[in-house]
């Protein structure tokens, strides 16, 4: 079954209204995150703690009807201990499989640079096919399926930084930064109102539901020039002076999902270079590598992405 994209918009603005009345603020990178999980893609928050991350991905969870879970990655987590094991029962005398906290539909990821690169690795067969594998046996996952993962960007000292690979299977990423004083004094004052009660979010709709408004944005079309578009700023990456990788075909390929999703939210059936624009430095800054003197220039991948926004030609796209 196929929810009709007024319904999917109607829905979408639902859950998006629902998170706000418990996140204060971030309206934008909310937006952001709805649109990663309405194209099936994945999310990267990097930020410094005490921001709200993981008020916010519970309350997405909840809104969106979700099972939630939170995984504190740390130095000595194992693999096992996020896929789970094969463990001996003696009461049947058989070998049986006991899942471990990725078998949900949301997975907080909190701190991920901060676990070594094999318990990194195992969860990248998760992000990327949707099923891990164990002793030889393939497990899916539930679906859907949305990893929010957290990278502290403070205190380096034990850390093992993501690699391109696992960065490039992110569909954007994104750092939330400070309230302004207006929402830092409103989310006081909400503190102050609910007394000891903790904040709940109402559930807008069910994964079933979030499966159909996914299948919805597969509606909204595509004009070729857009698709140009798309290929020619993954293009520039790979020729720009400033960096070494650029942008992979499967940022291209979340780019234009994005986009799609973003067309939705915003009431159309169809994508508009702006939509592009949009999404391009969330969605691509993170997957190109810089040369290793960007970094005493200081120079960052949203740099290079907001330069060759300004540089290329924007197609004059016609509706489909």
């Amino acid at each position: 079954m196929t929810m009709p994209l007024d319904a999917t918009v109607q829905r979408t603005e639902a859950v998006l209204r629902e998170v706000s009345r418990v996140v204060v603020g971030k309206r934008e990178e909310l937006q952001l995150i709805m649109i990663a999980i309405l194209s099936g893609g994945h999310v990267l928050i990097e930020d410094l703690p005490g921001l709200g991350k993981t008020l916010i991905a519970r309350s997405f969870a909840a809104a969106l009807g979700l099972d939630f879970t939170r995984v504190q990655f740390t130095p000595d987590l194992l693999p096992a201990d996020l896929l789970g094991s094969t463990i001996y029962d003696m009461s049947t005398g058989r070998f049986t499989f006991r899942r471990g906290p990725v078998f949900t539909h949301m997975l907080l990821a909190d701190e991920v640079n901060r676990t070594p690169p094999k318990t990194q690795a195992a969860l990248l067969e998760a992000m990327a096919e949707g099923q891990v594998s164990i002793d030889g046996e393939t497990f899916p996952l539930p679906q859907p399926f949305v990893v929010l993962a957290t990278d502290n960007p403070i205190e380096y000292e034990g850390t093992y930084p993501l690699p391109e690979a696992q960065l490039d299977r992110f569909a954007i990423q994104l750092r939330l930064g400070y309230l302004s004083e207006l929402d830092e004094t409103e989310m006081i004052r909400r503190r102050l109102e609910r007394g000891s009660v903790q904040p709940r979010v109402n559930q807008v709709i069910d994964a079933k539901g979030l499966l159909e408004m996914r299948h919805a944005v597969e509606f909204v079309s595509v004009h070729p020039d857009v698709v140009g578009y798309v290929v020619a700023l993954a293009s520039a990456t790979r020729a720009h002076a400033q960096v070494e990788v650029g942008a992979s075909p499967r940022s291209e390929l979340d780019l234009v999902q994005m986009a799609r999703a973003r067309a939705l939210l915003n009431g159309r059936d169809y994508v508009v270079p702006e939509d592009v624009k949009a999404l391009a430095v969330p969605a691509m800054a993170h997957r190109i590598t810089l040369r290793p003197e960007m970094w005493v220039r200081r120079i960052r991948g949203e740099d290079v992405i907001g330069e060759l926004l300004r540089r290329l030609p924007v197609p004059r796209a016609a509706t489909q």
